[in-house]
């Protein structure tokens, strides 16, 4: 039987793991990255692959470097490796050692995204469209040779929790549907077309700041490209608002300034921004929980009424 060591770290990666397994795949080993300590108190946690090894009582390696320990990874001499968003950059020495390769679940439309946060940049780019690919690994990152692609429109109230989940869904038809194909020899790799590559790199800190300066569908598609993780905020009165829940108003011809909230409407905060308004349906300033834009209303939201937005952090 096809010996498989499957790779990955996050929940979008469990979906992939659990069809190798309901498919009765040879798991014979996940490899995940290695556990974090979290929160003030600093608790160990283990990766959701981890756990879903942990549950179906499947080897976990959890090398620091995969670069430079990966020894254990070839002692099970793998027939197939299928990685999924494991975090590492995998040496060419464990992609060359399986006899069916090293393939690759990417979340977007390959080349476009190559790197680690395609779901997120899919929508605050503004892509209409993106998917999933299975694709031969190789050295650099996510340029490898295409196998097969599923795709689905980016709705216009999608935000990344729900794409991602469509996304997860849709990688596990594809390994389904298609890993037996590749283990017969029927899938033909198609070079991608680098002049036609763009890049998705990780969400960085500046990136989750809002100014409401720019137009109306860019900074709709910005905010909402966040939620639920790690989720934008604009300053206000000196003070961080994250922006939880958020709907798209309609073209104005107002002179409001960008980012003042105009008023309380359809149980929102209604902010400017470019030619339109965004709606903030629920907020958490700073140091406060969650709430509704109508609970925020009820206390300290009604001095808000009229204040702008800082263009910059």
């Amino acid at each position: 039987m096809t010996k498989v060591i499957f790779m990955g770290t996050p929940d979008f990666a469990c979906s992939i793991l659990k069809t190798l397994i309901d498919d009765s795949y040879n798991v014979v080993a996940v490899v995940t990255q290695p556990d974090k300590k979290v929160g003030r108190q600093q608790k160990i946690t283990f990766s959701p692959i981890k756990n879903m090894a942990i549950e179906y009582n499947i080897p976990v390696l959890q090398p620091i470097s995969i670069k430079e320990d990966y020894a254990d990874i070839l002692s099970y001499e793998p027939d197939l490796i299928v990685t999924c968003a494991y975090g590492q950059i995998v040496p060419v020495a464990v992609l060359n050692a399986p006899k069916y390769g090293c393939v690759n679940v990417h979340a977007s439309l390959l080349p476009r995204l190559r790197g680690g946060a395609p779901i997120h940049k899919s929508i605050m780019y503004g892509e209409e469209k993106t998917g999933v690919t299975l694709m031969y690994m190789v050295k650099r990152m996510d340029a490898g040779d295409m196998l097969a692609k599923r795709e689905v429109v980016i709705s216009d109230t999608d935000t990344v929790g729900t794409l991602h989940d469509k996304l997860a869904a849709l990688g596990a038809e594809l390994v389904h549907e298609e890993l037996p194909r590749l283990l017969r020899g029927e899938l033909t790799p198609v070079p991608q077309n680098e002049e036609e590559a763009t890049f998705a790199y990780n969400v960085s800190k500046e990136e989750e700041f809002v100014s409401f300066e720019a137009d109306l569908q860019t900074t709709y598609n910005h905010i909402r490209s966040l939620i639920p993780w790690p989720v934008s905020y604009g300053i206000i009165g000196g003070k961080k608002m994250k922006f939880w829940s958020v709907s798209k108003g309609k073209v104005t011809n107002d002179d409001v300034a960008s980012g003042t909230i105009t008023a309380f409407e359809d149980n929102a905060l209604k902010v400017k921004a470019g030619e339109g308004y965004i709606y903030l349906h629920e907020i958490q300033m700073e140091g406060k929980s969650r709430m509704s834009a109508k609970d925020f209303m009820n206390g300290a939201g009604k001095n808000y009424i009229g204040m702008k937005f800082e263009k910059s952090m």
